[in-house]
C-alpha cells in the first residue's frame, strides 16, 4: 500500500513517536512557515503550546488538517467548528491517527456538503446559506462567492482571483459585476445581522471574517 505525504505543521521539528507516521511508511514534510499554503495536502497541526504555529488561523484547506494534542474538549469543538478535518487529544496513537487521516483524505476527495462562514452554514446541496434556522436566499453566484471566501477565512482574496475562480474569467471585465454581487450578498447577510462577514480589503479584493469587532457588535445591537 502506498501512503500519502503529509505536512507536519509545527514550530518543533521533532515529532513525538506516538504521532510519527514515518514509523509506518508515511512520507512527511516539515513546515514551519507555509501554514497559509497548506492546501490539498494532508496536514497534522501540532497543538502543543510550545509547538503551535502562530499563523495557524491562516491555514488554507483546513478540511485536510488534523490538530493533535488538543486535550480541552471545548478547544476541540472550536477547531472543528472552524473547519478543521479533526481535532484529537495528546494520547492519540499513530495507528489511529493514520487511519483517521486516510478516512479524511477519502472523505475530502469531493467537496464537503457544508462549510461554515462565521455564523452562516453554507449548504452545497441547496446552494444557499442559513443562519438562525432561516435560509438567506442566495443567488448561485452569491453562494459561490461566499463559499470561496469561507474556504480561506481571514485571508484576502484578490478581485482577479475571485473572477477567475467564481466567474471563470481570466481578465478583469469592464463592468463592476463583482462589486455588484458583493453588495447584493451583503444586503442579504444584513437581514440576518451578518453584513460584517464580508470585508473589503485595503489592498483590493475581499476577505471573510468570523466575528465582528466589539464596537461593530455594539453598533448592530443599537
Amino acid at each position: 500500500m502506498t501512503f500519502p505525504t503529509l505536512q507536519w505543521l509545527s514550530r518543533s521539528p521533532s515529532v513525538p513517536a506516538r504521532w510519527d507516521l514515518r514509523l509506518v511508511n508515511w512520507s512527511m514534510e516539515q513546515s514551519t512557515n507555509r501554514a497559509r499554503d497548506c492546501e490539498r495536502l494532508l496536514g497534522v497541526l501540532d497543538w502543543r503550546p510550545d509547538s503551535r504555529l502562530p499563523q495557524w488561523r491562516e491555514l488554507a484547506g483546513r478540511a485536510f488538517v488534523v490538530a493533535v494534542g488538543v486535550d480541552d474538549p471545548a478547544e476541540r469543538a472550536g477547531l472543528l467548528g472552524q473547519g478543521f478535518g479533526d481535532a484529537l487529544g495528546s494520547r492519540i496513537a499513530f495507528v489511529e491517527l493514520g487511519t483517521r487521516l486516510l478516512v479524511l483524505k477519502g472523505a475530502n476527495g469531493a467537496m464537503p456538503r457544508r462549510l461554515a462562514a462565521g455564523p452562516v452554514t453554507l449548504d452545497l446541496f441547496h446552494r444557499d446559506g442559513w443562519v438562525g434556522g432561516r435560509w438567506l436566499g442566495l443567488h448561485p453566484r452569491e453562494f459561490k462567492l461566499l463559499w470561496r471566501l469561507a474556504e480561506t477565512p481571514g485571508t484576502r482574496v484578490s478581485s482577479a482571483r475571485l473572477l477567475r475562480e467564481v466567474w471563470r474569467l481570466e481578465h478583469l471585465p469592464e463592468t463592476n459585476s463583482l462589486a455588484v454581487h458583493v453588495s447584493r450578498l451583503r444586503a442579504k447577510l444584513a437581514i440576518a445581522g451578518c453584513d460584517w462577514l464580508v470585508r473589503t480589503h485595503p489592498e483590493g479584493g475581499y476577505r471573510l471574517v468570523t466575528s465582528p469587532k466589539a464596537k461593530e457588535m455594539r453598533a448592530h445591537c443599537a
